[in-house]
């Protein structure tokens, strides 16, 4: 498939772009700094910001589908309401329908999955970023889009183990797992309509 993936330079979007292009997929990414990416067969890398509309419409344009692994740095101003909002105008003009985007494990319905500790966290220090996840889920929700939204626990940099639960079970709390196992689970998805509509753990 041909996929338009936002978030390329972060932690995870880097799991995600190595696995998709060793599963055959091609990539095109949209950067603020294409030189974080290097150069390699299957990827296309257009330089340009999710919240220019007109470089986002080219990121989509031709492609199958839509990973989206936009992150926000605390500090900074959010992107994942606006930038999603974006990346779903581009999608209807030019009839891209299958949309997976990584959110987070504490949003929406899944805010009892998370243990106390964590909930005073998002309250203190990331309750703008949790915010815009809302805001994004939303607006993904409220779209005609195929989508899944991904929610994954504490993310750390640790190697593809592939020992990590997955699904719509409450039962799955938030744990910490690794960025690659996320992108594993995100990268399938691209092969199953199962989560299609519905948003799964990965913890």
């Amino acid at each position: 498939m041909q996929i338009a993936l936002f978030g390329a330079t972060g932690g995870t979007g880097q799991q995600v772009l190595e696995q998709a292009l060793a599963a055959g997929h091609s990539i095109k990414a949209l950067a603020r700094d294409p030189a974080k990416l290097s150069a390699r067969d299957g990827l296309g890398v257009i330089q340009g910001d999710v919240l220019d509309q007109a470089a986002t419409d080219s990121c989509v344009e031709g492609t199958d589908a839509v990973i989206c692994v936009l992150g926000t740095t605390p500090g900074s101003e959010p992107v994942e309401a606006a930038g999603t909002e974006r990346i779903l105008a581009a999608m209807d003009k030019h009839g891209v329908k299958r949309l997976i985007a990584v959110s987070s494990m504490g949003v929406g319905d899944s805010i009892d999955q998370v243990n106390v500790a964590f909930r005073i966290i998002m309250n203190l220090t990331l309750k703008r970023i949790m915010q815009a996840k809302a805001e994004q889920e939303r607006l993904i929700m409220a779209s005609d889009t195929a989508w899944t939204i991904v929610r994954p626990g504490g993310l750390t940099d640790a190697p593809a183990s592939g020992d990590y639960r997955a699904g719509l079970d409450k039962s799955i709390k938030a744990k910490r797992v690794s960025r690659a196992d996320v992108a594993d689970f995100v990268v399938k998805q691209l092969a199953d309509d199962s989560y299609v509509r519905r948003a799964p753990a990965v913890s």
